[in-house]
């Protein structure tokens, strides 16, 4: 019986543990949002962050994450999950963003090594007419459903090697047929149409 409720105590504890970090990551990624530009709007960053943060812990749910990303990755691979690639992260998390029809901040799609085992793709928010590279990263499959952001020049586990410390040059890049449909809120789109679906 004490075994039990140790158990339940540490549980809530982990479970407590999470939110307070989540609610913390909203906070700063609704700042960082809002920095972006002057014309961001507070509420629209707000909301922007609350929502990607909640729709990357339920897709972790609904993929029935188990261990990491990678070896999520794969189940999928064997068959034994639908869903899991960071591809999938991002179009679900995307499909989700988008209903929100952002008027100050807009919606990107980049990829690291694409087509390659290293593979990943990701979301990326920019002020509006703001570069890429400027803006923030939005990686619901590299934690397994805890949202990892940060500004894409800022994301040194995805930059040219150096040898040593790090190059601060990303190897994000900005794939333009996926940022379309990202950014299309006014009429139904399919995804775009290629051989093989983002990994």
């Amino acid at each position: 019986m004490n075994h039990r409720i140790a158990f339940i105590v540490a549980f809530l504890v982990l479970v407590s543990s999470a939110h307070a970090r989540d609610e913390r990551s909203i906070k700063d990624l609704s700042k960082a949002l809002a920095a972006l530009a002057p014309d961001v709007d507070p509420a629209e960053a707000e909301l922007l962050s609350e929502t990607a943060h909640t729709k990357a812990r339920s897709l972790a749910k609904e993929y029935r994450v188990v261990l990491n990303p990678e070896f999520t990755v794969f189940l999928v691979n064997i068959g034994k999950r639908k869903r899991g690639w960071c591809g999938h992260w991002a179009q679900d998390l995307g499909a989700r963003l988008k209903e929100l029809k952002l008027k100050t901040l807009v919606m990107h799609w980049g990829e690291a090594y694409p087509n390659t085992s290293s593979e990943n793709n990701a979301l990326v928010v920019t002020a509006r007419n703001q570069p890429f590279v400027d803006g923030i990263l939005f990686d619901a499959w590299r934690r397994g459903g805890r949202l990892f952001w940060c500004p894409v020049n800022k994301d040194d586990e995805y930059e040219v090697e150096q040898h040593y410390g790090h190059s601060g040059i990303t190897v994000w890049k900005e794939n333009m047929n996926w940022s379309a449909w990202l950014q299309e809120y006014q009429t139904v789109q399919q995804k775009p149409k290629t051989a093989n679906a983002p990994r």
